[in-house]
């Protein structure tokens, strides 16, 4: 006789405790969106090549999410769980990679270490959703996600408030070239707080453990796996895919190509809008400085004017860190919020109001010449995120089968990096050939493909029935 599992309502503090280890993972996310590609720059690489050099995270995402997701829900130790093993995993690694990033002294070193950095938060990241999936009922989950859009908020707000902090606090500049040393103290917090935050959730939350029917099925299922069983368990998956998800994947497609963009292009439009700073004045500065590093006689008011370029520069990604920082604090402010908006208005009119006012936020940003007043599109920016990190993953949960929500919180996971796989391949030439190597150009682009990917939502039609 099969029995059906009974998910029990969880308190509001056993949501927190278990969301807690999103924090850790979300604070590296906030460093390699705000800090990864100025230390790119640090070490001399242009502006066209960011996409390419970012290449890690699609990649990552495309193989390690989907691929941890179809081996957790197939795993089960009754010491450790199912899932909490790999975000453990991840989160150990992640936690290294972060400690040795600024100590990179060449490009090639902080790509290398970027590879690793993503892989291990793929790893920890996707079976944290399905965690959250496996552990509350229907009618608690978007607010298990929308906690986890909170913790994503509190994360990435202290990444980016670190770097503005130490940049402006605790100094150490670049004029001699190199990465400064406030970076080092950003990245020496995220390694504590990612290991810290995740060990904190796998010590106050026991997973579900599985019914005797579910243990034979696991039992039988490792009798007849082979090394590609992971593998046809995805594109199982894929095939089967319901509707709901395939109209997710056209959302995502602009969404995460327009953040891509955004994170990417959002120091070189500071320097340009705010600082008056463009990237050959930037690559002249530093061969300025090279040379008299190098003994090379040049003239005094030139090295100065170099160290003046590259202060600003420095200036640039500390207000990248605010700007970043202060969208999260709304993120970790709304998240929340947007709880009882999803439940009167619906999810996805939620979702679409919230994708239509970032992309117009969005946009204002290259006309805004005040490093104060720019912060107010920032305010849309968060609402934007929050609902971007919560509500989907509640719109199309209902539609997931049970059993395979591990793999398919990574096939959600594949629209993510898809996009963004596109971008990394695709944008170089698009912003040398189309947008006149104009950063400010990229961000207004980038406010229009958020309401391009709203409209997308409409097409959306959420089911109710849920599978057990």
């Amino acid at each position: 006789m099969t029995t059906k599992k009974i998910i029990p309502h969880l308190s509001f503090w056993q949501i927190w405790n278990m969301n807690v280890g999103f924090f850790g993972i979300q604070y590296s996310f906030g460093l390699q969106q705000t800090a990864v590609n100025p230390i790119y720059t640090f070490l001399g690489a242009h502006a066209e090549q960011l996409p390419i050099l970012n290449l890690a995270g699609p990649i990552t995402g495309l193989l390690i999410q989907p691929l941890i997701g179809a081996i957790s829900d197939k795993t089960w130790s009754p010491k450790w769980g199912r899932r909490k093993p790999f975000f453990l995993l991840g989160a150990i690694f992640c936690s290294i990679s972060l400690f040795l990033f600024p100590f990179s002294s060449a490009i090639w070193m902080a790509v290398g270490l970027l590879w690793i950095l993503d892989a291990a938060n793929n790893t920890a990241m996707e079976p944290y959703r399905a965690f959250i999936a496996d552990k509350l009922p229907h009618e608690q989950q978007t607010f298990g996600f929308q906690m986890q859009s909170l913790f994503v908020g509190a994360g990435i707000t202290l990444a980016n408030l670190s770097l503005f902090i130490f940049q402006k606090y605790l100094g150490g500049n670049a004029s001699g070239g190199g990465i400064p040393v406030w970076v080092y103290y950003s990245f020496f917090l995220g390694s504590f707080c990612s290991i810290a935050s995740v060990v904190w959730s796998v010590y106050r939350t026991p997973e579900i453990p599985p019914s005797d029917e579910e243990l034979e099925e696991l039992r039988k299922f490792k009798e007849g796996s082979t090394f590609f069983t992971p593998f046809i368990e995805i594109f199982s998956a894929i095939r089967d895919m319901p509707k709901l998800l395939w109209q997710l994947a056209l959302v995502y497609l602009f969404q995460w190509y327009a953040l891509f963009c955004y994170w990417q292009f959002i120091t070189p439009m500071l320097k340009l809008s705010l600082y008056g700073i463009s990237e050959s004045d930037e690559q002249k500065a530093g061969k300025i400085i090279a040379l008299a590093k190098s003994g090379v006689s040049v003239a005094e008011k030139d090295v100065s004017w170099a160290k003046n370029v590259l202060h600003i520069v420095e200036v640039a990604v500390g207000q990248t860190g605010l700007m970043n920082g202060s969208y999260n604090i709304v993120t970790m402010i709304s998240a929340l919020l947007l709880v009882p908006f999803a439940k009167k208005f619906t999810s996805k009119n939620t979702y679409i109001f919230c994708l239509c006012i970032t992309g117009f936020g969005i946009m204002t940003l290259p006309f805004i010449k005040n490093e104060y007043l720019i912060l107010l599109p920032m305010v849309a920016l968060g609402i934007g995120w929050a609902s971007i990190m919560g509500l989907p993953y509640s719109m199309v949960s209902p539609s997931i089968p049970s059993k395979k929500r591990g793999v398919y919180m990574g096939v959600i996971n594949m629209m993510i990096v898809i996009p963004m796989l596109l971008q990394t391949v695709s944008f170089g030439f698009i912003y040398k050939t189309f947008l006149n190597d104009n950063p400010s150009l990229v961000i207004v682009l980038t406010g229009f493909l958020f309401l391009i990917a709203g409209a997308c939502v409409m097409l959306m039609k959420p089911e109710e029935k849920k599978y057990e």
